[in-house]
């Protein structure tokens, strides 16, 4: 089985890099500066390094958090005096693949060699071949996504898109601040998106229209997806007078739990139907607790490695939307889940049926080798693999995007050479499959 995974990891591991969701900052690329230092680039931006280090008592000052000053060098010796911390985690696999491939260190990041690893990627970073361009370019990117909210007006795309670069940078549409009522600032934020619009917003008819207006702006700067961070899957389909009354309890602010819940599942079912209209492909990350620690998102905010996962239902969730729209073959809704549980028992039999569905990969606290098995495990005999979409690293650290697609094609590989060795498929069979993991479905699944 290993030597079968090895000649297919062989055939894929130079394929370019599709990443079709992520979190990294457009201005990188639009201003191509210099990253600053090891740790604005590698530590400050990782809320799994964060996580892991804060519940060993780190104090999250110390790291340069929430606006505390901190020595960036210091920073970084706490993370090397902490780095056993993370033996058997995916973080120790991506770092050391940075370490050694990006940056070229051969000996262990540990409290001695702090100042070592400190200097020679900081030194490396106000280089030339370091420039957030040539890496893209070196890490052999076809396309990567970042992700921002509708009232950004898109600035940093539109500077790459008229600097000449031929590097794909493309933006995708995520409403959650103007579609979540319990979103902090939610209520001033429908007043911005009145003023960015020019559409009442504090009527339904203009915030549906505002809507629309911003889609197509981000569809024009590139966008081919839209993507939503819900806290459960739910959906609904209320009729018209319903759901304007519903927005107009939520727009005065009046709007109980479980009317702000509701407002979300019925704007789930209004941009399905959007995207019926303008072909933007749907995200959905549903179940994770945000910000569970109170008091630490008191002080730092938000993305500090206090969101937990929750059980979901999709079944009953979806149901409102895919009476409506589950049999329509235009629109694609890719569904991601942080409840392993319902991989076999929902999403693997819903995507196997409904044209318009698909399965996003092994997500956040499930992006890691063992992860990765157990999506594919659970899935593939009821899905298929053709209704998964490939790999998406959905990661703010740049310079690891590299590692976690290689990861995900060596899982993969091994996964179809165990199918080969067990006669459940043919050799040639797993090595299109293995190409299609690689990069066929993601660039498809996402439009590109």
């Amino acid at each position: 089985m290993r030597a079968i995974a090895r000649e297919l990891h062989a055939s894929v591991r130079d394929l370019p890099i599709i990443s079709p969701h992520g979190h990294t900052d457009a201005s990188w690329w639009a201003g191509n500066a210099c990253f600053t230092n090891a740790s604005e680039l590698l530590l400050v931006p990782d809320h799994y390094l964060f996580r892991m280090l804060y519940s060993q008592g780190v104090r999250l000052e110390d790291l340069g958090n929430g606006g505390h000053a901190a020595d960036p060098r210091e920073a970084w010796r706490i993370l090397a005096r902490h780095y056993h911390l993370f033996r058997g985690t995916p973080s120790r696999l991506w770092l050391d693949w940075v370490f050694a491939e990006v940056f070229g260190l051969e000996i262990r990041l540990e409290e001695d060699s702090a100042d070592h690893y400190y200097d020679s990627i900081t030194a490396a970073l106000q280089t030339d071949p370091f420039r957030p361009r040539a890496l893209f370019e070196r890490f052999g990117i076809e396309a990567i996504a970042t992700t921002e909210a509708p009232l950004d007006g898109l600035e940093h795309h539109r500077a790459i898109r008229e600097s000449g670069w031929h590097g794909r940078v493309v933006t995708a549409y995520r409403p959650d601040p103007l579609v979540d009522p319990e979103f902090e600032g939610f209520q001033a934020n429908l007043d911005e998106f009145s003023q960015l619009t020019g559409e009442d917003c504090r009527s339904w008819a203009g915030y549906l229209a505002a809507h629309r207006q911003r889609r197509r702006f981000f569809k024009a700067m590139g966008a081919t997806s839209t993507d939503h961070g819900h806290p459960s899957a739910r959906t609904a389909d209320l009729a018209p007078r319903e759901a304007e009354a519903l927005f107009g309890t939520v727009q005065r602010g009046d709007a109980t739990p479980a009317e702000a819940e509701l407002f979300r599942a019925q704007m789930l079912t209004e941009m399905a139907a959007m995207s019926l209209e303008d072909g933007l492909v749907m995200q959905l990350h549903p179940g994770s607790f945000r910000n569970h620690n109170a008091q630490l998102f008191a002080r730092f905010g938000r993305d500090k490695g206090a969101d937990m996962p929750l059980r979901t239902d999709y079944v009953h969730a979806l149901k409102p939307l895919l009476d409506r729209f589950g049999n329509e073959q235009d629109l694609s809704l890719i569904l991601f889940t942080l409840d392993e549980s319902s991989y076999s028992r929902e999403l693997a039999p819903l995507a196997g049926h409904y044209p318009c569905l698909r399965l996003g990969p092994a997500w956040w606290f499930h992006d890691s080798p063992e992860g990765m098995r157990r999506f594919r495990r659970r899935t593939t005999e009821t899905s298929g693999i053709y209704n998964t979409v490939g790999f998406n690293d959905d990661t703010r650290a740049f310079l690891s995007i590299p590692a976690r697609h290689d990861l995900a094609r060596r899982i993969d590989c091994g996964f179809l050479a165990e199918m080969v060795a067990e006669h459940r498929i043919e050799d040639w069979e797993a090595a299109e499959l293995a190409h299609q993991l690689a990069y066929g479905l993601a660039k498809r699944a996402y439009r590109f």
